[in-house]
């Protein structure tokens, strides 16, 4: 007598992810709805929007002036008084246009009334480069609200975290800082069809290992998990986590991890002077110095703006060549 196979699971792109998201979360909950530029219409200019305006209707799915500064304001009225709303940020240049509203207004606002005012809002904007979208489209400015309280702030690497990290977020009664990736877009993934929510605040083990660590943000992920392949030629059993929740961090998960290999790196897309890596490198060595055979390393772009030329930006973005080689030369100063 044979066994029946399991059904295969569900495959689904980044981006439909993040469209089943909304639409499963406007059909629970008549609060939330959706605004931004090119979101109703056209879909979204990364089309994670496609089809919403169809089923759910232009006072749910609001195509905006071009004005973030609007879009983010629009949200914090509208949160105050009860509604659940979504903004697209088309791209995370751009919040730099809407800075007040979001680090002033939405994430000050309930501790200024004492706890009495809820935000729920939801932020979702695209981030990175490898697309020639030149120096005021393919930023990651992620530290940059990492250091803000009042504000949470995720960056899913995978479709099933597209998902599950995007509705947590839009049920989370804090404002939340939702960071997908461009380049992401294509890539797929199990996505089960049921609503479920990733914990905001829980890292996952993308891999496991024995002798080293590397903590990879967002689409970095991807090229880490190559690294680790290839140094596994040379006798490194790397082991992988997907941080996922950039505020608030799950250090104990990166920290078991190093405790446990004894060395580290993070690697993100930002510019590496100032970026998240530096609060990760620090909390480890605090929580874990006496375990480390070697100081933590860190992979991120250079302090430049991200070039346009598609030659340049390949040398400026990391990669797995780029996070592999790091690996080696932490290895090389071990104690």
């Amino acid at each position: 007598m044979t066994t029946p196979e399991a059904p295969a699971a569900r495959q689904l792109p980044y981006v439909l992810a993040i469209t089943e998201a909304l639409a499963q979360s406007m059909r629970s909950d008549p609060n939330v709805f959706l605004a931004g530029e090119d979101v109703a219409l056209y879909g979204g200019v990364f089309g994670t929007s496609r089809g919403l305006l169809n089923e759910f209707g232009p006072q749910r799915v609001i195509d905006t002036p071009i004005s973030e500064s609007g879009i983010a304001g629009l949200a914090v009225g509208a949160a105050a008084t009860g509604l659940r709303p979504i903004i697209e940020i088309m791209f995370m240049d751009f919040v730099t246009v809407c800075m007040d509203e979001i680090v002033n207004q939405a994430a000050k606002m309930k501790y200024m009334f004492g706890g009495k005012a809820s935000l729920p809002i939801t932020i979702r904007t695209m981030a990175g480069g490898g697309m020639s979208m030149a120096a005021q489209h393919s930023q990651s400015l992620e530290a940059w609200f990492c250091h803000v309280p009042g504000l949470k702030v995720v960056m899913p690497a995978t479709p099933y975290d597209a998902k599950g990290l995007l509705i947590a977020a839009i049920r989370d009664d804090n404002p939340v800082l939702v960071i997908e990736s461009k380049l992401s877009l294509g890539l797929t993934g199990e996505v089960p069809e049921e609503m479920y929510e990733v914990p905001i605040g829980r890292a996952r083990v993308a891999r496991e290992g024995a002798n080293f660590t590397i903590v990879a943000i967002g689409r970095m992920l991807g090229e880490a998990l190559k690294a680790a392949d290839e140094l596994a030629a040379d006798g490194l059993d790397v082991e992988v986590i997907d941080p996922r929740s950039l505020q608030p961090l799950d250090t104990e998960t990166i920290v078991t991890s190093v405790r446990k290999t004894h060395r580290a790196l993070v690697v993100h897309e930002a510019v590496r002077f100032g970026g998240i890596g530096a609060e990760i490198a620090a909390q480890v060595q605090e929580e874990a110095f006496d375990y480390l055979d070697a100081p933590v390393g860190r992979v991120g772009a250079p302090f430049a703006p991200v070039p346009f030329s598609p030659v340049l930006e390949a040398e400026y973005i990391p990669n797995a060549a780029r996070i592999a080689a790091e690996a080696r030369r932490v290895i090389g100063k071990a104690v």
